[in-house]
């Protein structure tokens, strides 16, 4: 119910801007109709400006996956849409017909480039794609994906620019109050939540960083102050200042244990940020964007007697152990850990204790290599397979493998939460 309503704003959203235009233009109804079309792309555009500022209580009510999906979403209807506008109308202002071409031909290079390397529809499905990405990655590090995605500010402001010379639209003045009042409030709560926000951000200090195995580290981060809202299963956003070591930028990375004060984050070293944090030195300042998560609350609200299936790969057994601290000694639950190799089992003995202390409530499974469909079905019994809440962690294309084999075992997809490492 809660993504229906998220989903309903793209419906929402732009009807003020439609309706509005359409009750005080005299146009043909035609060419009403195609401008409306771009109208609601712009709207789309805006809509998702807005909820790429990941806000905290969307994340409480729906998960940040799915205002990603929406976000995603949006521009590929927007382009859509703006193709079909750009297609059927007519700017009699040339310098308002340029403006408006090169705002849809750069927003069809952002949707491209985003749904290469910032979204995982065709990537993680197709492997050839994916080895095709690592590539180029080598290349097109972070800091290039983000420029690029801060190009969707560039073209919101063509397209503003657009709108204002084309007679057919300005002539209508509360019309144009209207579009202005979308565009500056939502550049506004941009501009606030990227670079004024940011300033009163959890803030703590690098007081741990050690390696795990042979492809992970512990970072450990003391904040500032301690923090209540933290719950188990959650991550955030972190940005390392006053360091040569990593750039800048944000990065999200998932609580390991349930500590209030110390945070600490299980971190694969897989791409080319992950790998340079082995340069941060301790003591380096940290902000923190967060807490976000729905773990806790989805655990929170499943009967008591249900059984909790935590399923993670490599270091995507972060989220889960705060999940296992938390519950293990009320709560039935199997804890199953895909690793590369031996030595990245590097959480074994603290699952040990977990499950000790557990009153014969936990189990506990760590594999090398990932969990086969006859694996799944010999370890889980039949009722937790009927009943249980699954928690699927690590990279996406694992996690969408993972998924695959309990639906095939005959785990319902409502019961399956995920989160992948990648988003």
């Amino acid at each position: 119910m809660r993504r229906i309503l998220l989903w309903s704003t793209a419906v929402v959203f732009p009807l003020p801007l439609v309706l509005t235009y359409n009750t005080l233009a005299r146009e043909p109804e035609g060419l009403r109709f195609y401008v409306s079309l771009g109208l609601t792309a712009y709207a789309w555009w805006l809509l998702a400006i807005m909820l790429s500022v990941r806000p905290p209580w969307l994340d409480r009510l729906v998960g940040l996956p799915a205002v990603y999906g929406l976000h995603g979403m949006l521009g590929v209807l927007a382009i859509g849409f703006a193709y079909v506008h750009r297609d059927n109308s007519y700017a009699g202002q040339p310098l308002a017909a340029l403006l408006g071409d090169w705002g849809f031909y750069a927003a069809v290079v952002v949707l491209c480039f985003s749904v290469f390397f910032l979204s995982g529809w065709l990537v993680d499905r197709i492997r050839m794609l994916l080895e095709a990405k690592r590539l180029l990655e080598r290349v097109l590090r972070h800091q290039v994906s983000v420029w690029v995605h801060r190009l969707n500010l560039v073209i919101v402001a063509m397209i503003w620019l657009h709108a204002h010379l084309l007679v057919r639209v300005n002539q209508y003045f509360g019309f144009m109050m209207l579009f202005d009042v979308y565009t500056v409030a939502v550049l506004g709560l941009y501009v606030w939540k990227k670079w004024i926000a940011a300033d009163y951000y959890l803030t703590g200090a690098v007081v741990g960083n050690e390696p795990l195995g042979g492809t992970s580290r512990r970072l450990s981060v003391q904040l500032d102050h301690a923090e209540t809202r933290i719950r188990p299963g959650d991550f955030f956003f972190l940005r390392f200042e006053g360091t040569a070591a990593v750039p800048g930028e944000w990065h999200p990375f998932s609580v390991t244990d349930d500590d209030q004060k110390t945070l600490s984050f299980t971190i694969r070293q897989h791409g080319d940020f992950t790998r340079r944090l082995t340069g941060v030195d301790l003591g380096v300042h940290v902000r923190l964007e967060g807490p976000f998560g729905r773990f806790d609350s989805i655990a929170a609200r499943q009967h008591a007697d249900t059984p909790l299936v935590l399923l993670g790969m490599g270091a995507g057994v972060a989220p889960l152990l705060s999940l296992a601290a938390a519950y293990h000694t009320t709560r039935e639950i199997h804890v199953l850990w895909a690793v590369r190799q031996a030595d990245d089992a590097y959480y074994r003995e603290l699952l040990a204790r977990y499950q000790a202390s557990s009153g014969n409530r936990m189990t506990v499974t760590a594999k090398v290599g990932r969990f086969s469909r006859a694996d799944l079905s010999e370890l889980l019994p039949q009722q937790v397979v009927r009943t249980g809440a699954f928690f699927v962690v690590g990279p996406n294309p694992a996690v969408l493998a993972n998924e695959r084999l309990l639906r095939r075992i005959g785990v319902s997809a409502r019961r399956i939460h995920q989160e992948r490492l990648t988003m």
